[in-house]
């Protein structure tokens, strides 16, 4: 005949089983093969074949937010990680831009809302 177990050591056991099985489902997830759909849509993701705006598009919202007076001083390159890239002619116009830098954004989100733009970055360069 068996004895009766105790409730709490039940229950002990079951929540242990529990995140045992929980554990073990996640491991094979984990290695479990990926779509090749998925990881092409990553790499396109990743390396930005998938956005729909031209440097051209990124380059007439930037002379619109900058302005007549700042815009020939400076040019919009790129977009990484959120993060527009703007060329700039000298680190005096960097700075001088660096002030204006919230209003900038907030008018190039504007332009471009489907660009996510986060932030802005200055970059000392050869203007095209």
């Amino acid at each position: 005949m068996t004895e009766p177990m105790d409730p709490e050591l039940v229950a002990e056991k079951l929540a242990e089983l529990s995140q045992r099985a929980a554990r073990e489902q996640r491991r094979r997830h984990a290695r479990a093969p990926k779509k090749a759909a998925n990881v092409v849509a990553q790499l396109f993701a990743k390396k930005g074949y998938g956005q729909p705006r031209t440097n051209e598009q990124l380059r007439s919202a930037w002379a619109e937010a900058a302005g007549p007076a700042l815009g020939k001083f400076c040019q919009a390159a790129a977009v990484r990680r959120g993060v527009l890239e703007v060329i700039v002619a000298n680190s005096m116009m960097a700075q001088e831009l660096g002030f204006e830098k919230t209003r900038l954004l907030k008018a190039v989100q504007q332009k471009l809302p489907d660009a996510k733009i986060e932030g802005l970055r200055f970059k000392v360069g050869r203007l095209a």
